[in-house]
């Protein structure tokens, strides 16, 4: 039990107020002697200083704001520790590669709008999700970290809209959000959903950090690709490969993600229909047996200290009609 507002209680020593002044009596007699010794007087005029005593104390109780600590508690559900990585490259504002202005719904619609909002529908629909959002173009921006607020998260995710730069720089996105499971303890399951629209080149060094960091961790990566008109599809079986030269950066990382020991998936979507398939598909597959804490806020009491003073104020009146008048 502790006190939002403890400098009442410097007022508790009121409580010994009653007890400092004797009871006066309306009636008056020439000799007290006449007045017989009675025991019942005496014992109800101790419990009317008792109950003014501790309705002072209520009064306190009541100013100080008792309140019981929070718990919490461990229990087992549904879901995944989920750190977003999403692409706010240009580009992303974009429509989708199979886009035509004027078509039916969905149609036009550009890519970072889509994301966002297929992204808040998952986030909305799952209950004990930890959940936490990095954000990249040129370079990686922490916007929040795991976290089980879905209001936070569903801003965090509507605060990634705005300019961007003409880069995509996946490496520090993905470095970024290991560091989101460093300090938090494994529920069960964790995963990185990261969503771009293109691939960039990671340098060797920060792809070891990486791989170590996403296999220390137990971290599973979904990899959704937003094709870019005209761009080489990850699972294309025909594309070639010209001697001395450079894989297109999404082959290129599409392999180095295949190396990882943790589980990987890939997914490419040209319109927002494709995308949302993706998103469904994954909150399918992140549906696993968790520990998590919830969090029971303390209860307070001020107005049980109130009401008790009330009802000892009721007490003292019925004692007050049973007094004698004459």
């Amino acid at each position: 039990m502790y006190f939002l507002n403890p400098l009442y209680l410097f007022f508790i020593p009121l409580i010994l107020v009653p007890f400092l002044f004797k009871m006066i009596s309306k009636n008056y007699y020439s000799w007290n002697e006449l007045i017989p010794h009675d025991s019942s007087s005496s014992l109800l005029t101790l419990l009317i200083k008792l109950f003014n005593g501790l309705i002072i104390l209520c009064l306190v109780f009541y100013f100080a704001s008792p309140q019981s600590p929070q718990q919490v508690i461990t229990k087992v559900g549904i879901g995944s520790q989920i750190g977003l990585v999403l692409d706010r490259s240009a580009s992303m504002d974009d429509p989708f590669s199979g886009s035509e202005t004027g078509a039916e719904d969905g149609i036009g619609e550009t890519k970072s709008a889509a994301a966002a909002r297929l992204i808040i529908n998952f986030v909305q629909s799952r209950k004990n999700d930890m959940i936490g959002v990095i954000t990249f173009s040129n370079s990686a921006m922490f916007v929040l970290p795991l976290t089980q607020n879905k209001d936070a998260v569903t801003g965090a995710v509507n605060a990634t809209a705005g300019n961007a730069l003409f880069q995509t720089n996946i490496g520090a996105g993905l470095s970024s959000v290991s560091e989101l499971f460093a300090k938090v303890e494994d529920s069960g399951s964790r995963a990185v959903i990261l969503l771009s629209d293109g691939a960039g080149r990671i340098d060797a060094p920060t792809q070891q950090k990486i791989r170590d960091w996403f296999d220390r961790f137990d971290i599973g990566l979904y990899w959704i690709v937003l094709r870019q008109p005209g761009g080489i599809s990850i699972f294309d079986e025909d594309f070639k490969h010209i001697d001395d030269t450079q894989l297109p950066p999404q082959i290129e990382l599409f392999d180095y993600f295949k190396t990882f020991r943790s589980p990987f998936q890939a997914y490419e979507a040209e319109d927002p229909e494709s995308l949302e398939k993706a998103i469904k598909d994954i909150n399918l597959k992140e549906k696993k047996q968790i520990f998590y804490d919830e969090v029971i806020p303390g209860k307070n009491y001020s107005l049980h200290m109130l009401l008790a003073a009330f009802f000892m104020t009721f007490l003292l009146f019925l004692l007050k009609l049973i007094e004698l008048k004459k």
